[in-house]
């Protein structure tokens, strides 16, 4: 008797797990320019980059000192609303550009595009981050640039 109770409980939690197991993964479209506005007023950015979404062209002439600059973060989501964790994960994602162009003798990151597993989205407005249950992610590629 004790061997059908064992493997009825067993049975239970075997089939619980995969309910469990399952990682959430879902794709958030939220506004760019927000967070950026957001860095500078805390001065987490100093501004003197400047940062244009696929489709928004900064005024001036562009030279593209450093095509194709990656960057892909995450952050703990925990306890966080998926917009929180997300703004958070596009923050990081925006200092690791900001801290590249000013390698590179660079003043703007233009043609930023969301990058998510290597496949791109280019949206004049949002970017795309994927939030789960423990973490959440942003990946962006954009050219470093000189505008004058």
């Amino acid at each position: 008797m004790k061997m059908k109770g064992l493997a009825a409980t067993a049975a239970v939690v075997l089939g619980v797990l995969p309910g469990i197991s399952q990682a959430r993964d879902t794709a958030l479209y939220l506004p760019f320019d927000k967070v950026v506005a957001q860095m500078i007023q805390e001065k987490k950015l100093d501004g003197t980059v400047k940062f244009y979404l696929a489709g928004v062209a900064p005024k001036g002439k562009v030279t593209v000192l450093s095509p194709n600059a990656k960057t892909s973060t995450k952050t703990n989501a925990f306890n966080k609303t998926d917009s929180e964790a997300c703004e958070w994960a596009l923050q990081s994602a925006i200092l690791r550009l900001n801290d590249a162009a000013k390698g590179a003798g660079a003043n703007a990151v233009v043609n930023i595009a969301s990058n998510y597993k290597n496949i791109e989205r280019k949206d004049p407005a949002t970017y795309e981050c994927h939030a789960g249950a423990l973490m959440a992610g942003v990946a962006l590629k954009g050219d470093l640039a000189k505008v004058q």
